[in-house]
Parts: structure tokens; C-alpha cells; sequence
């Protein structure tokens, strides 16, 4: 397919088709997390059944965006991105029928298939379709509008959890994957490398998979049988040695899925290293953040949702312009204050403690929403464009599927990592404010058998109606404080990122 100008009918389809594509995608993720409270109620899911509905998902994803990358450049970025379309739906609408928690996480791994071959087909899809003077405006454009509508996922998903309807979460899919499917089928031509024909690197993909699931699997484990039972130990020892063997694999391999000589490019380098840190900030930042308006502030879930239109309204002012200025003086200065900025408003929500509720929000949440939601947009479009541009258009599909992978790395990880250690100090905080008085011992006993349910965790029956509210109260502060400390660990991690853009971005680079 030859390039087009993005005013031109093909160009205007391709970024329409990708654009709700991925908008399905990111919709998804962001919407999930506000229906969470709704999902945990209806299905009697556990905090850690939550976390691995969140994770099975991603989990997938990680494991088979490289080599999703990969085969949208070998067999046609077109093909592959309708095929992962297909499954990605189909996944979607068994979620919504899902009758219990083990279904659910079933239906996220066949999800998690069809978006390994979906999101790196968008990026990809672009860059090989759109005119190089063009291409960091296209992305630009990409990357504003998904970001606005994965925004309003909240305020969707807030409203259909509190109408009762959160399985429609996944059922809207259905009907906006298949008009992306007829655009693409009529209206957009086929896009490949005309010279590659490599086989698909099954012990790479074999590897990371296991490797990242042995992982997920101790971390989220680790809050129930502790950190040094042979189980726990045993499962994170096996996923360091795997992703060890992954990247030993992948140095030696012919056509390796994540060709190594790429991360030669500093640039390359630095920007992944700086999406790792970031998003895994953003992930537990958006997650932590939702479940606490809900579970402790005492917001509807459409008044969570709508928490977050304030930064949409920044993205929309900020984002696509924001792209076009890293093109023209280079995108070192938005990749080093856009994560700091970021981290600042991470740092300012953690210091939010118990509030009345959604008429506090102007004085409590908005401010740090505001500096955080910001910095997000000034971050985006440059780092998207500089990740395409720091590689040939022959690895445009491997490039976008490595940013792509290490983005949902970096969830499983923030996911797993700080979904343990929130159970953990739930309960440390649970158990100092029963120990500050004076229960029975049975009492204190049965409040922490509730701990595994977080925020969810309700007052056991056993326990004495004078004594109710004195639980009640530890399980609400508590749970404020997990968040508080959770919100600082996140905005460490996006400063990191800002000394990666600091170190590794330089104002021009040149493509590996």
C-alpha cells in the first residue's frame, strides 16, 4: 500500500478504522476499573479474583503483543489487525455473559489474544499508510483521540454500574469492533514488508508468558501465604529465570520477536524505559483512585467516573498540540515535565484523606486530577511518536508492539506488585486500630479474615453490634491509608520515568 496524506479519503479511513479500534480497547481497560466495586458485589469475587480479572487480560496481552507486532509485518498489518479485532469482540461479548469470576478470567485471556493482535496493528497501520511529513501528526491524532475517549470510559462504565448494567461494559464492544472491521474491509488496502517471511518465535512467545504469569501468580499469592512459603518463592525464582531465558532466547534467534539491536538506539531505549515506569504509575494510580472514591469516599460510580472528565478536558486541550510541537522542536522537553508533572499530581491525590464525599471533590481530589491529568497530556502524543520514529518503518510493527508489551508489563507488574501490597498493609493498618482497643480477641480474629477483600471488606456477622462500627472504621481508614502510600509508591515511579527522558531522549535521533 502506498503512503497517503491524512486528508485524503484512505488516510481518513485508516485513522477512522484505528482510532475505534483502539478507543474499544482502552475503553475497556479504563471503564473495568470503575464497574470493579459493581463486579466484586454482583460475582462475590475476592480483591485478588479482582486483581486477576485485571491481569488475565493484560497477562495475555504482554505475553503476545510482540509477536502480534511481528506478524502484522510479516502477513499483512491489515489482515492481522481484523483477525485480533474479531477475537478481541468475541472475547468481549463471552465476558458479558460470564456467570461467574473463573469464566470471567477465562474470557479476559481469549480478550487479552485478540488485543496482542489488535493494538500494536493500529500504530503500525499508520505509520506504513501515512506520509512521512504527516506521521507524527497522525500519531499525534491517534493518540489524543484514544486517550480523550479511553477518558470517558469512567463516566460510561460509572453509569452502567450503577444502573446494574456492568456486563454492557463489554457488550459495547461488539457492535463498535465490527464497524471498524467493515471500514477496514472496505475502505483500507493492505499494508506489509514485501521481504519478510520469518516464523512466529514460539519459544520467545512461550517464555515471556510463562515467565510473566509465574510472577503475577507469586506476587498475588504472596498476601495469603506469605513471602518466604516454598510456593510464593518458588513461582518468583521461575519467572525471573524465564524472562532471564526470553532474553537470552531472543539474542540468538533468527527473527526474534523483540530484536534486541533495536534497544542499541538510546532513544528507543529510554522511551520504553520511560512507558514502563509511567504507566505502571498510572495503572495503580487509576485503579487505587477508583476503588477509593467508591469503597471509601462514598462516590455513586458515576460520580467516580465523572472525576476524571477534567482530564479529558486536558487531553483534548493539550495532547494532539502537544504532538505537533515535539515534532518541530523535538520531544525531549514534553518527555522529561510531562512525567514529572504527572507524578506531581499523583503526589498531591496521596495526601487526600476522608472526605464528605463528592461535595469535597472541588477542594480535595481536583487539584491533584488537574497537575496529573496535565502532565498525561503533554506526555502522550510525544512519547508515541518518538517510540515510531526511533525505528525504520520495517520494524514499525515490532516497535509498536514492544511499547505496547512493556505498557502492559508495567500494569501486570503495578497490578500484581501493589495489589499484594495493599492486602498486606490493609491488614497491618486493620490490625494496629483493633489493637488500639478494647475487642475481644474472636472479634479482632474475624475483622481480618476480611481483609483480602480491601475496600469491599465487610463487618462479620459474628461480631457484636457494639463493636460493629469500631471494625467499620478500621477497615474505612485503613483503606485510606493503603491508598495514600499506594499514590506515593505510583508517583516515584513517574518521576522515574522523568529522569529516563532526561537521560536517554536527546532533541533529535536517528532511527535504528
Amino acid at each position: 500500500m502506498a503512503t497517503v496524506t491524512l486528508s485524503s479519503p484512505a488516510g481518513k479511513w485508516v485513522m477512522v478504522s484505528t482510532i475505534l479500534a483502539s478507543a474499544m480497547a482502552f475503553i475497556d481497560s479504563t471503564a473495568l476499573n470503575v464497574v470493579l466495586p459493581s463486579l466484586q458485589k454482583s460475582l462475590h469475587a475476592t480483591a485478588a479474583d479482582l486483581f486477576w480479572v485485571l491481569n488475565a487480560y493484560l497477562l495475555m496481552l504482554a505475553a503476545l503483543i510482540l509477536a502480534g507486532g511481528s506478524l502484522g509485518d510479516q502477513l499483512g498489518r491489515k489482515r492481522i489487525f481484523m483477525i485480533g479485532i474479531f477475537v478481541f469482540i468475541s472475547g468481549s461479548a463471552a465476558c458479558g455473559l460470564a456467570p461467574d469470576t473463573g469464566y470471567l478470567i477465562a474470557f479476559r485471556i481469549l480478550q487479552g489474544v485478540g488485543g496482542a493482535l489488535m493494538i500494536p496493528g493500529s500504530l503500525s497501520l499508520i505509520s506504513s499508510s501515512i506520509a512521512e511529513k504527516e506521521r507524527g501528526k497522525a500519531i499525534g491524532t491517534w493518540s489524543a483521540i484514544t486517550t480523550i475517549v479511553t477518558m470517558g470510559g469512567p463516566v460510561l462504565g460509572g453509569a452502567l454500574a450503577d444502573a446494574g448494567l456492568w456486563r454492557y461494559i463489554f457488550f459495547i464492544n461488539v457492535p463498535i469492533g465490527i464497524a471498524s472491521l467493515l471500514i477496514l474491509w472496505r475502505k483500507v488496502g493492505e499494508s506489509r514488508e514485501a521481504d519478510v517471511r520469518a516464523p512466529l518465535d514460539i519459544p520467545g512467545v512461550l517464555t515471556i508468558a510463562l515467565g510473566l504469569s509465574a510472577l503475577t501468580f507469586g506476587f498475588l499469592r504472596m498476601p495469603a501465604l506469605g513471602f518466604s512459603h516454598w510456593a510464593i518463592l518458588g513461582s518468583l525464582t521461575l519467572g525471573l529465570v524465564l524472562l532471564a531465558a526470553f532474553i537470552w532466547i531472543e539474542s540468538r534467534s533468527k527473527h526474534p520477536m523483540m530484536p534486541l539491536h533495536l534497544f542499541a538506539n538510546s532513544t528507543f531505549t529510554g522511551v520504553n524505559l520511560l512507558t514502563f515506569f509511567l504507566y505502571a504509575g498510572l495503572g495503580a494510580t487509576m485503579l487505587f483512585l477508583s476503588l477509593n472514591l467508591v469503597q471509601a469516599q462514598g462516590y455513586s460510580q458515576l460520580e467516580s467516573g465523572l472525576t476524571f472528565l477534567p482530564f479529558t478536558v486536558l487531553m483534548i486541550s493539550f495532547a494532539r498540540p502537544a504532538g505537533a510541537l515535539a515534532d518541530k522542536i523535538g520531544p525531549r522537553l514534553f518527555l522529561i515535565a510531562g512525567p514529572a508533572i504527572a507524578g506531581a499530581g499523583m503526589f498531591i491525590l496521596s495526601f487526600v484523606g476522608q472526605t464528605r464525599g463528592p461535595q469535597d471533590y472541588w477542594s480535595s481530589f481536583l487539584p491533584g486530577v488537574l497537575v496529573f491529568g496535565f502532565g498525561m497530556s503533554i506526555t502522550v502524543a510525544p512519547l508515541t511518536t518518538t517510540v515510531m520514529s526511533a525505528v525504520s518503518d520495517q520494524y514499525s510493527g515490532t516497535a509498536s508492539g514492544i511499547n505496547n508489551a512493556l505498557t502492559r508489563v508495567a500494569n501486570v507488574f503495578a497490578n500484581a506488585i501493589f495489589g499484594a501490597l495493599a492486602v498486606l498493609l490493609f491488614a497491618t493498618a486493620v490490625s494496629k486500630k483493633l489493637n488500639e482497643k478494647a475487642l475481644p480477641a474472636a472479634a479482632k480474629l474475624a475483622a481480618l479474615t476480611q481483609v483480602a477483600d480491601l475496600g469491599n471488606a465487610h463487618v462479620p456477622a459474628s461480631i457484636e453490634p457494639a463493636n460493629r462500627a469500631i471494625v467499620a472504621a478500621a477497615y474505612q481508614n485503613g483503606f485510606i491509608l493503603v491508598y495514600q502510600n499506594i499514590l506515593r509508591l505510583t508517583a516515584v515511579l513517574a518521576f522515574s520515568g522523568a529522569i529516563m527522558g532526561m537521560i536517554f531522549v536527546k532533541r533529535r535521533h536517528p532511527a535504528a
